[in-house]
């Protein structure tokens, strides 16, 4: 932990991981040919809501267009200089100008349209993914899947009705240094784990302050349509940008962040829906006006026989850490979210007959093939490989890493948390009926 904390960009993490991305670009088999697309046809994307995290998705789609053989050949958004961003930055990408639509429902009736990126705000994630399965396409959906637990169960009924290839986008599941991580505690190195800890922290009023909300007129968008499925209220530009903090909307921490890290959980443990949930908070550090809580805990108890703590501080930039902790060894992940900073230690001795066991206990960095410098603690959100995945599975007509059933799991325990928090009360998973009690 006396390792120099550096970041790394997303040239220096392709880079490092440049052996794993070369075999994932090479890994095409007999079975890739055999499918609807071909294995030399252009995939036409479309692209429904272009914001900050749509403009990330557009550079990772367009760093894959060569090896993928991708084009954007339409992009959407109900606000009018999100569009012309959009159109200008996916010309210089393509060489030509993509067709534009503020209305999604016309995306989604082209014809030459294979598969949709979904990255507009979290209350409509659902909704959108439904409506595009419906309409034959596959799709990319930004995480969480949904925040309302009708809407997801439509949305993916949707999905394997129409037989859709979806991938949901919690990226680091993709992401190298996880997938290591995850490849030993799936071969027991950990031993019986009966606990795990997530703690990810921020010093600032997070999603509070967006440029863009002094930028729009209503006149450049279509309110009701944003609204989609929430009963109509006057135009609000803060909300428009701020989402993330109003509960209606979003339940901020859960959503944005929890959302990434339970799902880490599921995918390592093999445990997808909590038996249980309890959580508390509150509005502590930013009293912006804002309904989310700023300082948010989660107590999620799961069928396996292991409870997770999930913690997020906008008020402080402490150290954020993941534990998984194991009879035979822990597993910490130093750093917050998307760290790929692994470390394997030993579970030796206690500290009540040796307060020096620390030192006695070997511990060992995860590296990837050849590898031999400490990994850093953080990256940006521009990795490769998540996207690479999807379109890999376009062709191959095959799962991708993050299905629309893990985009369900994660999802739930996200609204479960919000739920607890919001009703003061601990709540339940009925498996059997899929309902919150």
């Amino acid at each position: 932990m006396s390792d120099r904390v550096t970041r790394i960009g997303r040239r220096t993490f392709l880079g490092a991981s440049g052996m794993l991305a070369g075999r994932a670009a090479l890994a095409t088999t007999a079975r890739s040919y055999a499918n609807i697309l071909g294995a030399n046809d252009r995939i036409s994307l479309g692209h429904i809501g272009i914001g900050n995290r749509g403009r990330e998705l557009v550079q990772i789609a367009a760093a894959l267009k060569d090896r993928h053989h991708v084009e954007m050949t339409a992009v959407c958004d109900l606000w009018r200089v999100n569009r012309e961003r959009a159109v200008e930055a996916n010309t210089k990408h393509y060489g030509r100008a993509p067709r534009a639509y503020q209305h999604l429902e016309d995306v989604l009736a082209l014809r030459d349209l294979d598969a949709v990126l979904i990255s507009t705000p979290e209350h409509s994630h659902s909704p959108i993914l439904r409506m595009a399965a419906e309409a034959g396409k596959d799709a990319y959906v930004e995480k969480p899947m949904g925040n309302v637990l009708d809407e997801l169960k439509a949305a993916r009924a949707a999905v394997r009705s129409g037989q859709r290839i979806v991938q949901v986008g919690t990226q680091h599941r993709s992401e190298p240094y996880p997938r290591a991580a995850c490849a030993l505690v799936h071969g027991g190195a950990l031993g019986e784990v009966s606990k795990v800890e997530v703690e990810w922290n921020y010093h600032g009023p997070r999603w509070r302050g967006r440029p863009e909300v002094q930028l729009i007129r209503e006149e450049d968008t279509d309110w009701r349509k944003w609204l989609l499925t929430k009963p109509y209220r006057p135009f609000d530009p803060r909300l428009y940008f701020e989402f993330r903090l109003y509960r209606e909307f979003s339940s901020g921490i859960p959503d944005q962040w929890m959302s990434h890290g339970i799902d880490l959980v599921h995918w390592f443990m093999r445990d997808s829906f909590p038996r249980s949930v309890v959580a508390h908070g509150g509005v502590f550090a930013w009293k912006d006006g804002r309904e989310n809580p700023d300082t948010f805990q989660a107590l999620l108890e799961y069928p396996k026989g292991f409870l997770v703590s999930y913690s997020t501080s906008f008020g402080n930039d402490s150290p954020g850490f993941t534990r998984y902790m194991g009879k035979q060894a822990t597993l910490v992940n130093l750093g917050g979210e998307g760290s790929p900073r692994y470390q394997l230690v030993e579970e030796k001795g206690n500290h009540e007959d040796d307060s020096n066991i620390d030192a006695q206990r070997p511990a060992q960095y995860i590296h990837l093939p050849g590898e031999t410098r400490v990994p850093p603690m953080s990256i940006d959100d521009l990795s490769l490989e998540h996207m690479a995945d999807w379109f890999e599975c376009l062709r191959a007509r095959t799962a991708p890493h993050c299905t629309v059933d893990d985009g369900f799991a994660h999802s739930v325990a996200c609204m479960m948390a919000a739920e607890s928090y919001w009703s003061g009360r601990k709540v339940y998973w009925d498996a059997a009926k899929e309902q919150i009690l």
